[in-house]
């Protein structure tokens, strides 16, 4: 059976429409990372308003109110086509409405006032995946999955399992992170946070940018346009915050995800890596990519163009893979100075390739060893 993307709301720090996120992807361009689009020191940027039955603005809601509406049209076909409950949402999320509800919640401390329930809502892990379903009337199974970094790669699985067993004809399926200064000041206190632009493979790397967006696909069964091809997940558990530096969790999603779209290495044009910039990603993932595949395969980070995402990382990833697939271009890997001695041999991207690209994997590897590797094509 085979499974096409179909369509891509998306939105992020090279831009809010696909026009400007290929141009700006094309060229490497990293200033959207420090223009207001993203945590570390970003103004609100209005992509959109919350809706009005919330008595709060919420920046999740603004990244897929964004998202949702450059697939509106494609969506009330699919609502045209089959029955309601036949359309499910799952959403890949980490931080949902925790950066408002945090300076709320302190407020109603301060003020020794009743917390609003609106506000507690906003914090569960479903609301992004229930909003969607709400804004959009389908009414299919509604969930969220949330494994840190690599949740918004695992709902592919998750979407494929509903068609395959016949509980759906079609998925809105993808991922959002907003803002949240509780993750910045989480990642700050591990030591993860670059005080300059991330530069993943550098030996003058020094940790991770964060960023924000939403990714949003729909997922049914079809042989045309960009297909999701297989998916491969394991679980190394290693270490709470740290990957396994043999790369051993890595290295089985990926091959997993290889089996089970059935190709070998030499199929794969292009790897979407996790590349955050920090030394134990970059030294574990490249190891983990050239123990599968060798030195050839073209790759790259796109985190120095759009931050790390957290819970959204995942279709970020894949939303600029399906771009590169549909557009025929190649991003390149931003690269300042010469690779870490501590990474293996891989090819990195530069803005001169020229390679058609038929296939792509993409990586996400989360805290706790939850790892994912996802691979689409033509």
């Amino acid at each position: 059976m085979e499974y096409v993307l179909k369509n891509l709301g998306f939105v992020c720090a090279l831009g809010a429409n696909h026009e400007d996120i290929v141009q700006n992807a094309r060229k490497g361009d990293t200033r959207g990372m420090f223009s207001g689009n993203v945590v570390v020191g970003g103004e609100k940027v209005p992509f959109g308003t919350a809706p009005v039955e919330y008595v709060r603005e919420a920046r999740m809601y603004d990244l897929i109110d964004c998202a949702l509406g450059q697939i509106a049209g494609d969506i009330e076909l699919l609502k045209q086509n089959y029955a309601l409950n036949r359309i499910g949402v799952i959403i890949g999320s980490s931080n949902t409405g925790v950066h408002e509800a945090q300076k709320l919640i302190e407020k109603a401390f301060q003020n020794n006032t009743d917390i609003d329930k609106a506000v507690i809502e906003d914090l569960e892990l479903g609301m992004p995946a229930e909003y969607i379903s709400q804004k959009t009337g389908v009414k299919g199974p509604v969930f969220t999955v949330s494994t840190a970094c690599s949740s918004s790669l695992k709902v592919f699985s998750s979407a494929r399992q509903l068609i395959e067993n016949d509980i759906c004809d079609a998925v809105l399926v993808g991922g959002v992170d907003g803002r949240c200064d509780f993750a910045l000041n989480g990642f700050n206190a591990l030591g993860a946070l670059s005080k300059t632009h991330t530069n993943p493979m550098s030996r003058n790397r020094n940790g991770i940018n964060l960023g924000e967006g939403a990714a949003l696909f729909i997922m049914e069964k079809g042989c045309c346009g960009i297909k999701f091809l297989g998916i491969g997940e394991s679980s190394d558990a290693y270490h709470l915050t740290s990957p396994d530096p043999t790369g051993a969790g890595a290295i089985d999603s990926m091959r997993r995800a290889l089996k089970d779209a059935n190709l070998q290495p030499k199929d794969i044009d292009f790897i979407n890596m996790h590349g955050t910039g920090t030394a134990a990603n970059d030294a574990m993932e490249s190891l983990a990519i050239n123990t599968v595949f060798g030195e050839d395969v073209l790759c790259a980070s796109t985190k120095p163009l759009t931050g790390h995402t957290l819970g959204a990382a995942g279709a970020i990833s894949m939303g600029l893979s399906w771009l590169m697939l549909k557009y025929d271009f190649i991003i390149p890997h931003v690269f300042d100075g010469d690779m870490a001695d501590d990474c293996a041999k891989i090819h990195l991207a530069n803005t001169v390739e020229h390679k058609e690209i038929n296939r792509i994997l993409c990586n996400a590897f989360a805290f706790g060893g939850s790892n994912a590797s996802l691979i689409m094509g033509k």
